[in-house]
């Protein structure tokens, strides 16, 4: 086997902290990727790697070497990506993970624009709403909406990611408009119950975040527009999916004196991978696409 082919699996074995996670990540076996490490090992007459059945963990050796190995394969990494630009080629394959309802509103067809700009570009699509760890898993790009916490991922901002508190019409004809957060208590609230904070919405003022309860709870924000649809109740919605019906008038923004905080949509990708020119070519047009306006956003 190539020694490059063989730091690159050495690297992602360190990365995914496994033989199996690597095979999956890179489309090997796991016997071959072990029997790769078990090359280098013998050609550099040291051992890597600590194996247990359930655990494999850099050596002090392999730890060294691994810093030296990432450093040998990004300056290779970086010399294909000038070439390219050099040459004018975006091609390649692009692994890309994103929620599931931001995926199909607003995603799929941003990715379909962009193939069509660069048809030598793969993108392979896996739309989730688990919280996946990119690096483990393989992913080039991901897409996540939240306020991101410390991490070693490099993000970089799409556009920001608004929320409301919405109802329709004719529920709060029939059930009254909540002037402060203390009166969401006498209402009946669509929210995210199989989340950690699902049942408390955090919103502008003294009071903070608000306990909130109701008859429907869901992972999933769409389900909750059905119900504000139907007259069921309060929910806090994200703009990219609520923003066409509080545009038609289907829906009302309540209690506007008291806004939720805000989220913002980036997309992270590990250090270890260089912003190659078509992973570069996908950010831009993201930004560009959404921007701090997004069109969902916008006033009709």
């Amino acid at each position: 086997m190539d020694k490059l082919d063989a730091l690159r699996i050495f690297a992602t074995v360190i990365e995914t902290h496994g033989l199996t996670a690597a095979a999956r990540r890179l489309g090997l076996s796991r016997s071959a990727v072990s029997k790769a490490v078990t090359q280098l090992e013998q050609s550099l007459g040291a051992q890597l790697l600590n194996r247990t059945t359930r655990h494999v963990s850099p050596t002090d050796t392999g730890a060294a070497y691994y810093e030296r190995a990432v450093a040998i394969l990004a300056d290779m990494d970086e010399a294909d990506r000038a070439v390219a630009e050099r040459h004018g080629e975006a091609k390649g394959a692009i692994r890309l993970n994103a929620p599931m309802s931001f995926g199909t509103l607003h995603l799929a067809a941003a990715i379909a624009d962009f193939m069509a700009l660069y048809p030598e570009i793969r993108v392979e699509a896996a739309l989730s709403d688990r919280f996946i760890d990119p690096v483990e898993e393989g992913f080039d790009l991901t897409i996540r909406i939240a306020r991101l916490a410390d991490s070693s991922l490099i993000a970089r901002r799409l556009a920001p990611a608004r929320r409301v508190l919405c109802a329709s019409p004719a529920y709060l004809a029939a059930h009254g408009n909540p002037a402060t957060p203390g009166d969401l208590t006498d209402h009946n609230c669509l929210h995210y119950g199989t989340l950690p904070t699902g049942t408390r919405w955090d919103l502008a003022g003294p009071q903070g975040a608000v306990p909130v309860a109701g008859t429907l709870c869901s992972n999933n924000a769409e389900v909750l527009l059905a119900g504000v649809l139907r007259g069921a109740g309060i929910a806090l919605l994200p703009t990219f999916i609520a923003g066409a019906d509080l545009q038609a008038g289907r829906i009302i923004t309540v209690m506007p004196d008291y806004p939720p905080t805000d989220l913002a949509i980036h997309a992270i990708y590990p250090p270890s991978r260089h912003l190659s020119l078509k992973l570069r070519l996908l950010i831009d047009f993201l930004v560009d696409r959404y921007g701090e306006r997004p069109y969902w956003d916008l006033v009709s």
